[in-house]
């Protein structure tokens, strides 16, 4: 057995250096003071208003969100950044994106007083950790999965532990205040994880080939390995709700689209301590794409169910098509949120959403991909996706995410919007 894969500690927000330049401190107050200046537009309260009500399932126009994700690389080139120091860079990086949503993107995001400063905290792994292979300049890679005997490993497993650097965290959050925290409100706060869906760690733990045979030659090890995985989800959460670390994700991005804006949870004013419950939580599949819905039945819903029970709300899905697990999916508690992946049957989505979800609907990102976008496709796609969702009146968000490219033309992303946009005023 290789041991380099055994016992690892995967770190995370790690700080290297708190020492900021005058000039650093100058771009950095410069930026923040633009951000506030944004935060403060009529507008911004407009949209939140808009998320609200979408959220709460009442009539309101269509929404759009584009976050164009690697293709910020193109739109803000790592070589335009004034500072030197790596965390005044990612600070710099972030309110340039800010500017940018605020300036020229055109969509529906909203602007907000804040900046978030994250806990600086280390994450311990499973007890053993898959080793990368490849992958460089956001490439293919594969991996090596460390999970090969279940007879001898499975009493290895252990759960993630957090260990938070409560004294770093404030020093940051000092330094943030001390630059700019006259002009937006300095606050702690993270977000612990994007997903709660069990079968990403799943398959880093055990890979995707000796996975889709174990249905059959090690289904009883499976189930054993899922209990493990739901009960580490389950411990993370008590461990955050415990401790006080859980932020409210009202304001945030929630899910694979979308903001979290809503009246229809339990502490919606802030008083006390977030609670699980007063969240939206968050689960996926897109690992068990080529898994039959009555196997995703058995062996994967039935162990993100009590995660999922644990939160206020709930948002289902991300790139995998849900139009056939949908019978399953719909038991989910408090299920607010469904992806409509472009590989999903959206005509049968449409339907089955109706009235009483929020109809996500992530449109194609290829389309963005080419120096000239193709104006008219990514009409023609906008326009159906918008024809169907309301014929079943349906509470529709247009999303554009998981751009590995604009073409190295950002006008790309500022385009989408504004056709999004003319063809949500048409209804």
């Amino acid at each position: 057995m290789d041991q380099t894969i055994l016992g690892q500690t995967t770190s995370q927000n790690k700080v290297a250096d708190l020492n900021f330049s005058e000039k650093e401190k100058q771009i950095l107050r410069m930026l923040a003071g633009q951000v506030a200046e944004l935060a403060n537009r009529p507008i911004e309260a407009e949209k939140r208003i808009l998320w609200t009500k979408h959220n709460d399932l009442e009539d309101c126009r269509p929404l759009v969100f584009c976050d164009p994700e690697n293709g910020w690389n193109e739109i803000i080139p790592e070589e335009t950044l004034e500072c030197s120091n790596q965390l005044a860079r990612t600070w710099e990086m972030y309110f340039k994106k800010e500017i940018f949503w605020g300036t020229q993107m055109g969509d529906d995001r909203v602007i907000e007083p804040f900046f978030n400063v994250p806990y600086t905290y280390s994450e311990s792994d499973w007890g053993m950790h898959h080793v990368q292979i490849g992958g460089d300049h956001l490439g293919a890679y594969t991996w090596e999965a460390p999970l090969k005997d279940y007879e001898t490993q499975l009493p290895l497993l252990k759960f993630p532990e957090i260990t938070v650097d409560y004294q770093l965290t404030e020093s940051v959050r000092k330094l943030a205040h001390e630059i700019f925290g006259d002009l937006l409100q300095v606050r702690i706060k993270s977000m612990w994880w994007w997903t709660l869906g069990l079968t990403w760690p799943l398959i880093n733990l055990r890979g995707l080939e000796p996975y889709m045979t174990d249905f059959y030659i090690y289904p009883d090890e499976l189930h054993r390995l899922m209990s493990i995985l739901r009960d580490g989800h389950l411990a993370k959460i008590d461990f955050l709700e415990g401790n006080h670390l859980l932020p409210d994700n009202t304001d945030m991005y929630v899910g694979s689209g979308g903001f979290g804006y809503t009246r229809q949870l339990p502490n919606v004013d802030n008083q006390g301590p977030t609670r699980a419950k007063d969240m939206w939580g968050f689960c996926e599949s897109q690992e068990t794409v080529g898994v039959s819905p009555e196997l995703f039945a058995e062996f994967v819903l039935p162990y993100q169910m009590p995660i999922l029970e644990r939160f206020g709300l709930n948002c289902y899905g991300c790139c995998e098509g849900l139009d056939l697990r949908w019978d399953y999916i719909r038991e989910i508690p408090n299920l607010r949120r469904v992806s409509v992946s472009p590989w999903a049957n959206e005509a049968k989505m449409a339907e089955y959403l109706g009235s009483q979800y929020i109809f996500s609907r992530k449109l194609n990102p290829n389309k963005l991909a080419f120096a000239v976008m193709d104006d008219d496709q990514v009409r023609d796609e906008i326009r159906s996706s918008l024809e169907v969702a309301t014929a079943n009146h349906c509470h529709i968000e247009l999303i554009m995410k998981d751009n590995n490219t604009l073409g190295n033309n950002p006008k790309n992303a500022i385009n989408w919007c504004r056709i999004a946009k003319e063809e949500i005023a048409k209804l």
